[in-house]
């Protein structure tokens, strides 16, 4: 089975303070940054109690991961079924910014949790209860061409059923999340899982 044989079923784009999921609008504000990601939990009806300890990352990992898989996941993959691969291009400099300022007066050991970017994986495993595979890659851009390879690899291997996907990038106020939810089955909207597919989507400009 090649790559092409897998399929994007659901995508979000978080950027310019909209959230999109399958290119309609389900969130909009005026507000940036934390103030926007705390603004979209309450709107959007997240409900995680973990979401007001976590760093901008996880936050947004949260948020839009929550927004992907509403009304798309099926219940029919066993935990082990379901992995996350995740890229991106400033790590977890956020949260390491914030911890060095604390770590100037005293160390914060909640701050010193979120100093490694793939803590929102973690953070996705435990509310969502997903065991499968997953990464976190860091690279000075979206690399579909990797993503794809990776996924299809993870696939191919029979080592996943289904896989959330993506880059998630956090720096000051800017938020830039695009996710990708990839089935071996079609859905009603699916898509092919491509290369070209996956930057078409990224790529997107669909402004204020």
């Amino acid at each position: 089975m090649g790559g092409t044989d897998y399929h994007i079923t659901a995508t979000v784009l978080l950027r310019n303070s909209i959230i999109l999921k399958d290119d309609a609008v389900v969130f909009r504000s005026e507000e940036k940054g934390a103030a926007f990601l705390k603004e979209a939990y309450g709107q959007l009806g997240v409900e995680y109690p973990r979401f007001y300890k976590m760093d901008a990352l996880s936050k947004m990992g949260l948020v839009a991961a929550d927004v992907l898989l509403k009304n798309n996941f099926t219940t029919a993959y066993r935990p082990e079924q379901v992995g996350l691969v995740f890229s991106n291009r400033n790590a977890s400099i956020e949260a390491d910014a914030h911890y060095w300022e604390a770590s100037q007066e005293y160390p914060s050991p909640a701050l010193f949790v979120y100093t490694l970017p793939n803590i929102v994986i973690g953070e996705l495993c435990i509310r969502y209860q997903f065991k499968g595979e997953n990464a976190f890659f860091v690279s000075e851009r979206f690399d579909a061409e990797w993503i794809h390879w990776y996924v299809s690899d993870l696939m191919k291997r029979n080592l996943l059923k289904a896989c959330i996907c993506g880059w998630v990038d956090v720096l000051d106020d800017r938020l830039d999340a695009c996710l990708f939810l990839v089935e071996q089955e079609a859905s009603g909207r699916s898509s092919t899982f491509t290369p070209g597919n996956l930057d078409q989507i990224y790529k997107k400009d669909y402004g204020k």
